[in-house]
């Protein structure tokens, strides 16, 4: 059983799928930079009505076929950091996948899964409970996927040679700007600048026949201009709380989900908030989050609302901040 006095430092489910090596080899080198320690867990079930047991708690302690084929997962969680060089435990716990990494968020600083498992980890996570992980987890979670391959700077094979930027989507909810602040922490961490983003749907179909009834191509134009403005000021404000980090932004034309898919493809991190204004944030847990999950061409981090002091006010504390 995991010890849950002590930080776990980077928790990763491993189900042995090639999606779960990746986000262990990921988790690894996150914890690496950080200095922090990596969990790994894999977690086991057993139907009550095959499970050759009258209790439960006996299968939890029991040497059964599935507790032996979790710890054989296991191994191979140990052969792929065999040279790791910093603090890895590794854990077999009995329960659902998804709710055994809820349960021990809120004593890690990152959970981390592969986008898809062989109906462990995420095989729930994406399935039956719908981004159980990402809405529910205590702490940021990061899920990976099988196109990301980790590079290494040769000096120290545990440190990306990814320079790519970190990508955070905007909606100018509180949510949002919580998850700027982690996006920012991951770019100084991983030494590459940040880049801002900001979704602008499209006109509705209809309006593309009958131009009258929409917004004139003026109005439109304000619009775009102060949302433009508006990211200029959370750059500014994301500026006073990291001195020597570079930062973009830019108010993209699109759908939020496709902006986003779109930018995973050259960021080496992309990060959203779970809850927003309609915008990037938001449909993370929504109908097309599984979409977003299992075609993103990178990790897709998802920060969870949380207090901290470098936060506006409110809200709409730096939209209306002077400009300087």
């Amino acid at each position: 059983m995991l010890d849950t006095n002590g930080s776990l430092g980077v928790l990763v489910g491993f189900d042995g799928s090639d999606h779960a090596i990746r986000a262990l080899q990921w988790g690894a080198a996150e914890a690496h930079r950080q200095g922090v320690p990596v969990t790994v867990v894999t977690a086991f079930t057993v139907p009550r009505m095959i499970s050759g047991y009258a209790e439960s708690t006996t299968e939890v302690a029991g040497d059964s076929l599935a507790r032996k084929g979790a710890e054989q997962t296991l191994e191979e969680a140990r052969e792929i950091l065999r040279d790791f060089p910093g603090d890895a435990t590794f854990h077999v716990e009995y329960g659902d996948a998804a709710g055994v990494l809820v349960a021990h968020s809120s004593n890690a600083e990152i959970a981390v899964v592969g986008a898809r498992g062989r109906g462990g980890f995420v095989g729930r996570v994406l399935g039956s409970v719908s981004s159980a992980l990402p809405a529910h987890s205590a702490c940021p979670s990061v899920v990976v996927g099988q196109s990301y391959e980790f590079t290494s700077t040769g000096d120290d094979p545990w440190i990306t040679s990814d320079e790519r930027p970190v990508v955070v989507g905007m909606d100018s909810s509180h949510g949002s700007k919580y998850a700027a602040l982690k996006a920012a922490e991951a770019a100084v961490n991983h030494e590459v600048s940040l880049h801002v983003v900001m979704a602008v749907p499209p006109l509705d179909g209809a309006l593309m026949w009958y131009p009258e009834l929409g917004p004139r191509n003026d109005e439109r134009e304000r619009r775009r201009q102060e949302l433009e403005d508006r990211l200029q000021i959370i750059v500014r404000w994301l500026s006073e709380h990291f001195e020597h980090l570079i930062i973009s932004c830019a108010v993209i034309d699109g759908l939020p989900v496709e902006v986003l898919q779109k930018e995973t493809q050259r960021s080496q991190l992309t990060v959203v908030g779970t809850r927003g204004r309609g915008g990037l944030a938001s449909v993370l847990l929504g109908s097309t989050s599984s979409s977003l999950l299992m075609h993103a061409a990178g990790p897709v981090m998802v920060v969870p609302e949380a207090d901290d002091p470098r936060m506006p006010d409110d809200d709409h504390a730096a939209a209306h901040a002077p400009l300087r």
